[in-house]
Formats: structure tokens, C-alpha cells, sequence
């Protein structure tokens, strides 16, 4: 796969993040976060399960024992992110999760020189830069008064980072993205799901009333954007990914906006734009100079 296409697929799974935003918002009218994110995390685990047994049947080589250990700490950053941003769409806007969320795509280059000991490809820090303000005008330049929602999904981003990051170094190094897929979502389901059952008071009537945003959330937002991000991870940088997935904020604003009667302002369309140049700066410029060098 080239890399145009991974970083397509990566934009793809950040525009149906971005529609994720609305239905995780709705359902806790319902149901509890860490219950929701256990039952959509059970979803993700069966929806995608059938796909990686036929990977794994086609695998030249097994599995060793280091890649699950790194395939379950994936899980485990993933869970720790998507309860910071569950708890915090409590008390705070999908435009301002989407905004905050997106705050990754400054910590993962900073991750990887940190841990890894890469430099990105220089445009990745400008591009950084150009979607961080990007976001940060798409959520209307104002974020003085913190709320509890929004300390809270910074700490989403921080754990978001590290999932990023850690894809990165699995997927390729394994080449089973969707057996990654797969062990991340069952660890989050059944961490979740009981703690769920133990804190949180369980009614089947409930669920049900969240039952269509369970499954949207849980097909495709989880099922398939993460697998999309698995597979698109394998033929980019985790620093060029982080960019691309980037976008979500800009469907959820979108989406909020249509569905929940979020507005965006004349600032935020400037965020738009500049989302999107951040976007072709970090694909456009880094084939420019491979076509060059050959």
C-alpha cells in the first residue's frame, strides 16, 4: 500500500471518529460512561474477530509473545483515552472534546523523539503546529474557563498519543493489524464491562435506549476506524498519522453541528482551513522530495 492510501484510510477513520463524537455525547443520556465503553468495546470485539482468525490464518509467522504484551498495552492506552474522553463529554462540548482530543497530534512527534529517538520529517512540526491551531480556532479560540470535562480530555490526548505511538511500532513490526484490532478492543471490553457492572447501576432498558449508538460506536468507530488506523499505521509515520487523524475534531464540529446544534463561527471555519493545509503540507511535500531524489 502506498503511503497517499494509509494516509487517505486515516482520514477516513478520523471523519467517522468524528460522527463518534455525537453518538458517545447522546448516549450518556441513557447509560453510564464506563458501561458504554465496555458494550461498545464487546461490539468492536465481535465485529472484528472473524477478520483477524482469517488474518491470522494467513500469516506466514506466528504471533511471538512480545507482540502480544505490546498489542495489550495498545489496549490499555486505548481504555485509559476513551474513559478520560467519555468522563469528560459529561461536562463539556463534542466541539471542545473534538478540540482537546486532537491535542495528541502535538504530543506524539514529541513522544516519538522522547522514545523512540526519530525525528519526524521536518514538516511534520509545522504541520503539528499549523493543525494544533487549526483545532484550537475550530473550537473558537476561547478556552480560558476550563471545565472539569476539558482537564480531563487533555489527559484523553496525552494516553491517545502513546496509542498512536505504540501502533506505530506494532503494526508494522507484526503485520497483523487486525489482530491488534481485535486484542485492543477485548481488552477494553472486559476491563469496562466490569467495572461497569461494578460501579455503575445496570438497567436493560437503558441499554437498550443507547443500544443505536452502542452499535454505531462499536461497529464503526471502533470496529472499522480502528482497524483503519491499524492498517494505515503500518505504511506511515505514527508523527505524519497523528496529523491525519487530526481531522476528527473537524467532523465533530461538523457533525455537532448538524445533529446536536453545535455552530461554528468565522473562526472556525479559518480552523477548517487550516486543518486541511496541515493535512496536504505533511502528504504533499514529503512525496515532492522522494519523486525529486529519484
Amino acid at each position: 500500500m502506498t503511503r497517499t492510501k494509509a494516509n487517505l484510510l486515516l482520514l477516513l477513520a478520523g471523519a467517522v471518529w468524528g460522527m463518534g463524537f455525537v453518538a458517545q455525547s447522546t448516549a450518556m443520556a441513557s447509560i453510564g460512561p464506563i458501561l458504554f465503553v465496555g458494550l461498545r468495546f464487546a461490539v468492536a470485539t465481535v465485529v472484528t474477530l472473524p477478520f483477524a482468525l482469517r488474518e491470522s490464518r494467513g500469516a506466514p509467522v506466528r504471533l511471538d509473545r512480545s507482540d502480544m504484551v505490546g498489542f495489550f498495552w495498545i489496549g490499555l492506552c486505548l481504555l485509559a483515552a476513551m474513559l478520560f474522553q467519555q468522563f469528560g463529554l459529561l461536562t463539556t462540548t463534542v466541539t471542545n472534546s473534538g478540540f482537546l482530543t486532537g491535542l495528541y497530534v502535538v504530543f506524539v512527534p514529541i513522544l516519538v523523539v522522547v522514545f523512540l529517538r526519530r525525528l519526524p520529517h521536518p514538516v511534520v512540526w509545522p504541520g503539528a503546529a499549523l493543525a494544533f491551531a487549526g483545532i484550537w480556532l475550530l473550537s473558537g479560540g476561547n478556552l480560558i474557563n476550563l471545565t472539569h470535562g476539558d482537564a480531563l480530555t487533555v489527559l484523553c490526548a496525552v494516553f491517545w498519543a502513546c496509542q498512536v505511538l505504540l501502533i506505530g511500532v506494532y503494526a508494522s513490526r507484526s503485520n497483523r493489524p487486525l489482530t491488534l484490532s481485535v486484542v485492543q478492543f477485548a481488552v477494553c471490553a472486559v476491563l469496562s464491562l466490569m467495572a461497569g457492572f461494578l460501579l455503575e447501576p445496570v438497567s436493560w432498558a437503558a441499554i437498550e435506549a443507547a443500544l443505536p449508538e452502542i452499535l454505531y460506536t462499536g461497529i464503526f468507530s471502533s470496529g472499522l476506524a480502528f482497524s483503519l488506523q491499524a492498517i494505515g499505521q503500518r505504511h506511515t509515520t505514527p508523527a505524519q498519522a497523528a496529523v491525519f487523524l487530526s481531522s476528527e475534531s473537524l467532523f465533530a464540529a461538523l457533525f455537532g453541528a448538524l445533529f446536536l446544534g453545535d455552530r461554528i463561527g468565522g473562526l472556525g471555519y479559518l480552523g477548517c482551513f487550516l486543518i486541511f493545509a496541515a493535512i496536504l503540507a505533511v502528504e504533499i511535500i514529503p512525496a515532492a522530495r522522494s519523486r525529486r531524489a529519484v
